[in-house]
């Protein structure tokens, strides 16, 4: 009954949208009623990601769509666009990955009335004003040249990760661009790029919590008024990978060494080896969770950081997330493990220590007892995955992407309820491999670091108070596992993004 009704109120959108432009059909829409929530949430999706930005113009896809939600519109300049936000406790926002560009906010239905024309202009009554560009433009620089360097060593480490494992194709430059490239971008490359991808047919319009028919109406009837047209959408990258272990050094006067280490892999969300390979990984390093495996060998038992964890799919921010992300969805996805800094004398140990811990599981898999208990762990963990309405639409909007029949996170917890130990010890076997890798790490003294990894020099670990034996036993085979890296690059810290 309530999919019949879902329909009829898609057709009646769609008579409602003018017969002379662009028509914004049905599968568009991505609608989450929820009668009790007295807020309304948005995402309105682009397939507009960094991968669109041409060469030279890195950065243009997330400079555009600052553009249309941190600056002024046509009716209003930026300074009233945030007086008018203020009273009505509400805003507007945009999210750039390399697949997508995604516009969101949220309103009390009691402020509908007023908070909709505002993002509704910033859709479609950009004023792009040479003053909002050279902000917008100013603090892209400013971020790259000095947040993304100076201030944050576990995101530089994951940016020259991702970078490096696809560098090449249009994953190979980070969302925010390069510093020439930023600076280069100019008000007809946002207003061309705005032209071409923020077009009613690339449009997927997503809603939840306590909206009426009246919104729907509304909504289809001005994202018709975008252009009219579907752009071509890059294909998806195929990362090159060489054979063995490459290392890449960012060389910076850090008081402690972050790591971020991975290889690609042909994996994502809705395929059937996802769940037990996102088992296999919660095993191992599951976000911020301090029962996992590598947060046990490395933290726990040896005190060298505050977390070690795990990935099969892009997770940006991990430092500000206790959960997984909405609406970073791509094409191809890398397995990941994140080292947290570690003292620097450790480096070589704690980078040790991860590989070993993950070359066992490649070799050996899980056992019953570990598969039991991730499984416990992960069959109650994921139902606060989406705790609200926008969280919960923002998976409805990656299900779509991922051509997801329903939801990925109930797909999650069926799966889990049928997997098997040879279902994930299967999936590792396919799908992770030890040997071939990209690691990249921000430290200091990045020469004496890259000999030490050339030579597979010991790295014996001493501890300010005891341990027990057992650790220290295990500790002398850790400090002469063979790493055997294939290439060390060390790249200076103020010579990144340029």
């Amino acid at each position: 009954m309530k999919h019949a009704l879902l329909c009829v109120a898609l057709l009646s959108i769609l008579a409602s949208t003018s017969l002379g432009g662009p028509i914004v059909s049905q599968d568009q829409f991505v609608l989450l009623p929820v009668k009790n929530d007295p807020t309304i949430s948005f995402r309105f999706v682009f397939l507009a990601g960094s991968q669109c930005d041409p060469q030279g113009k890195e950065g243009l896809a997330a400079i555009t769509a600052s553009m249309l939600t941190d600056a002024a519109t046509t009716r209003n300049s930026y300074e009233a666009v945030l007086d008018k936000l203020y009273p009505l406790a509400a805003s507007y926002s945009a999210s750039v990955s390399v697949e997508q560009s995604v516009i969101y906010g949220r309103v009390h239905r009691d402020n509908l009335k007023e908070y909709y024309p505002l993002l509704m202009d910033a859709v479609l009554r950009p004023a792009f004003k040479q003053d909002d560009l050279d902000r917008i433009k100013s603090q892209a620089v400013s971020y790259l040249e000095n947040t993304l360097r100076y201030s944050s060593d576990e995101e530089l480490g994951k940016a020259v990760l991702y970078s490096t494992i696809f560098q090449g194709t249009g994953y190979g430059h980070i969302t925010d661009g390069l510093v020439s490239s930023v600076k280069s971008i100019t008000l007809d490359d946002v207003r061309s790029f705005y032209e071409h991808y923020y077009t009613a047919s690339n449009a997927t319009i997503g809603v939840g919590g306590g909206y009426d028919q009246g919104l729907l109406d509304a909504l289809a009837t001005d994202f018709a008024q975008l252009p009219a047209g579907m752009p071509t959408i890059p294909p998806a990258p195929k990362p090159a990978l060489q054979p063995g272990m490459h290392v890449v050094i960012v060389d910076k006067d850090a008081p402690a060494t972050a790591f971020s280490m991975g290889f690609p892999i042909d994996v994502v969300r809705g395929q059937k080896d996802w769940y037990p390979l996102a088992l296999a990984t919660s095993w191992l390093g599951e976000h911020r969770n301090s029962s996992s495996h590598l947060y046990q060998v490395i933290r726990e038992r040896r005190g060298l950081n505050y977390g070690d964890y795990a990935y099969i799919e892009n997770f940006p921010n991990g430092g500000m997330r206790t959960v997984p992300p909405q609406n970073v969805a791509r094409r191809d996805q890398i397995f990941e493990i994140w080292i947290r800094p570690v003292p620097n004398e450790t480096r070589f140990f704690a980078l040790r220590a991860a590989l070993r811990e993950f070359k066992h599981l490649v070799e050996h898999g899980l056992t019953q007892s570990e598969f039991d208990l991730t499984r416990s762990f992960l069959s109650k963990y994921i139902l606060h995955f989406a705790p609200t309405t926008m969280e919960r639409l923002g998976y409805a909007l990656d299900d779509r992407f991922y051509h997801i029949p329903g939801s990925h996170l109930a797909m999650y917890r069926d799966a889990l309820k049928t997997m098997t130990l040879s279902d994930v010890n299967t999936a590792i076997k396919q799908h992770f491999q030890y040997g071939t890798m990209v690691i990249a790490a921000v430290t200091k003294d990045a020469a004496s670091f890259k000999d030490a990894l050339l030579k597979d020099s010991p790295s014996p670990i001493t501890y300010k108070t005891p341990k027990p034996e057992s650790v220290l036993t295990e500790d002398k085979q850790i400090e002469t596992f063979p790493v055997q890296v294939k290439s060390v690059d060390v790249v200076k810290v103020e010579d990144l993004f340029k």
